[in-house]
């Protein structure tokens, strides 16, 4: 019957969905949910272990996605362009808010609950995720010993290193400030790409003419306040990752062999953009 005889009543009725896959993708094909889901697999009949392998596969599966969406920013960057990076790192910011609010989940979890599994994936960590410290790598916040845990894997180890030994998002950026006439010390642009970011008085006198002249510089300018948020956000992750632990396991220690509360804590004073955050106080 042509559609446009069929009636409303008709048409919306769910007899009408197609059925028939044997020669097209299914949504379980297209996502190879078989696949995915057939990598949960509680090693223990405790309920709660199911929300924690839940919580955390949710987790990697967003931070894949932050890791391409600044791999596509940053490439953009390197070539002078600044509009395209925008969107693609406010998709960071909204997949950084998700990945927020998965640990308001796995507060469902009592200490009673976790101590029925925890001891069942000996020294299994999220200090070891790799694409984490990818994220962590493309952001800035680099540190040699964080490339151990990769040893045994020389794939993902070189993946890692390669990173580490590059220009982060913010040296990218502040790359741009050289190339729109602002005076960016040489010693900045060269430095040694695998060691932590040291702020400079020179980057901090660039980004006050930008924010002292928005209109003149605005693209730099939005870029700035799109880097702030993306650090925002980390934060946010970081605060609530400490909280969950604190009220989960107290002040034992990690898994992975890290002081546990006590490390995630310490993380907290990391700063990605120092400049970025020193500039309002300067204005």
């Amino acid at each position: 019957m042509p559609d446009a005889e069929i009636r409303p009543s008709e048409r919306d009725a769910p007899e009408r969905a197609h059925a028939d896959f044997t020669r097209s993708l299914s949504y379980g094909d297209y996502l190879h949910l078989d696949t995915l889901l057939s990598a949960h697999q509680p090693v223990t009949p405790a309920h709660d272990e199911h929300l924690f392998i839940a919580v955390h596969h949710v987790s990697e599966i967003w931070l894949n996605l932050i890791v391409q969406e600044l791999r596509s920013a940053m490439a953009l960057l390197s070539s002078g362009v600044t509009d395209a990076p925008l969107k693609m790192l406010s998709r960071v910011v909204r997949a950084q808010e998700q990945m927020t609010n998965a640990w308001e989940v796995l507060k469902t979890m009592t200490p009673a609950d976790y101590l029925q599994f925890r001891s069942a994936f000996g020294q299994a960590s999220g200090f070891q995720s790799a694409q984490y410290r990818m994220m962590e790598f493309l952001l800035g916040n680099r540190h040699p010993a964080l490339l151990r845990p990769h040893a045994q894997r020389p794939d993902i180890h070189g993946l890692l290193q390669a990173a580490m030994q590059a220009p982060s998002l913010y040296d990218l950026t502040l790359r741009l400030l050289a190339e729109r006439g602002l005076d960016i010390p040489a010693a900045v642009l060269e430095r040694d790409f695998s060691q932590p970011y040291e702020q400079h008085p020179a980057v901090l006198d660039a980004w006050l003419t930008v924010y002292r002249d928005p209109e003149r510089y605005w693209d730099v300018y939005e870029l700035a306040e799109k880097l702030l948020d993306v650090e925002d956000n980390f934060r946010r992750w970081r605060f609530n990752h400490l909280t969950t632990v604190e009220r989960t396991i107290g002040f034992k220690a990690g898994s992975g062999g890290t002081s546990g509360a006590g490390y995630l804590r310490r993380a907290l004073d990391t700063v990605l953009f120092p400049e970025l955050w020193q500039v309002r106080t300067e204005l």
